[in-house]
């Protein structure tokens, strides 16, 4: 009996023991990790993953994943700024920073679908800034929301050209910092994810439409670059279930349903929301990693040399796309939530 007892004894210790270290197992893993504070730098326009991207943004934010600083425009077409505006507003963040180029060069580019969605949504939905040109200097909008993060504790995000980051690279001390662009982007920067390059080598949109601002960020920018390529978002098709959606007055829902309506059966290829995704998620397990070192050339085209200590990243295809699909798809069909 004493045996009996004794074993039961030691049993009822293990369990208890097995218990606790189950519940402290449960309550590290339920651990809250911070939330990734990042600026969203977007040409949205010509193509309209932009607002899937924007979409998935605020979807990663209201979730608790992404504390959004600064949301701006690197096209100086007169209708990015209020189509960003509105796309805020509709995820209940009308006063997110926004802001433009005011540097010589750059793009100027709109929409080359028949409907013009980007005069559609300011046009229906409500925003501040009457056109582009009337938003704050880009460059201004970055020092003075980098120089008041901690070190090496912001993201950027760019889903467009190089203008921004090449002019706040150039950028001199001023009220807000000291330091000038490269020794503040250094201080404060944790990394730069970009949608942009082909790889290994080809000839991509966000870097052929301002060349010298590709080139220049490649050669100068002082912390790690991932780039997720043409080739990743390009296999990577979303929208159909968007547009399917029993949803009212939506302007994601509005830009997928007008240019659907013009073609892409299969769904629109997801290049930006590729960038935002990681940029907040973190590559795995969506995607392997190489790092190396891309070089911009004078035609705009960009070859990749693979080095194991070099500062640039590249991702490669792990989850298969359609999988990738279905996850920024779903944040893609995220609603507005009430802030408190």
């Amino acid at each position: 009996m004493k045996t009996d007892l004794f074993y039961a004894f030691v049993c009822l210790l293990l369990f208890s023991c097995s218990n606790n270290t189950l519940k402290k197992d449960v309550k590290n893993s339920e651990k809250e990790v911070s939330p990734v504070s990042l600026i969203l730098d977007t040409d949205l326009g010509p193509d309209y993953d932009d607002v899937g991207a924007m979409a998935l943004l605020h979807a990663l934010a209201d979730s608790g994943k992404a504390n959004v600083l600064a949301t701006l425009s690197s096209n100086k077409d007169e209708r990015v700024i209020p189509c960003i505006e509105v796309l805020n507003a509709y995820f209940n963040r009308p006063d997110l920073p926004v802001g433009a180029p005011k540097s010589e060069g750059g793009a100027t580019l709109t929409t080359w679908h028949k409907v013009k969605w980007t005069e559609a949504l300011p046009a229906k939905y409500p925003h501040r800034t009457a056109k582009t040109s009337d938003a704050p200097d880009a460059v201004e909008v970055y020092r003075k929301i980098l120089s008041g993060q901690p070190d090496s504790s912001v993201v950027i995000c760019t889903i467009g050209f190089f203008t921004n980051l090449k002019d706040l690279l150039l950028s001199k001390a001023d009220t807000y910092s000291p330091l000038d662009g490269k020794e503040l982007v250094a201080q404060k920067v944790k990394r730069l994810v970009s949608m942009a390059g082909l790889f290994p080598e080809g000839r991509e949109f966000n870097v052929y439409n301002d060349v010298p601002a590709a080139m220049e960020v490649m050669k100068e920018w002082p912390t790690e670059i991932v780039f997720s390529g043409f080739e990743i978002g390009n296999a990577v098709f979303t929208g159909k279930k968007l547009v399917e959606m029993p949803v009212k007055d939506s302007p994601v829902k509005e830009v997928y349903t007008l240019c659907f309506a013009e073609g892409d059966p299969n769904g629109r290829m997801s290049w930006d929301q590729t960038a935002v995704l990681v940029a907040i998620n973190g590559y795995e397990p969506y995607y392997m990693s190489e790092r190396g070192v891309m070089t911009v050339h004078e035609d705009g085209s960009n070859t990749w040399k693979a080095d194991a200590n070099g500062k640039q990243i590249r991702l490669i295809v792990k989850m298969p796309p359609a999988e990738v699909a279905s996850v920024i798809e779903n944040y893609m069909m995220h609603q507005p939530t009430l802030k408190k």
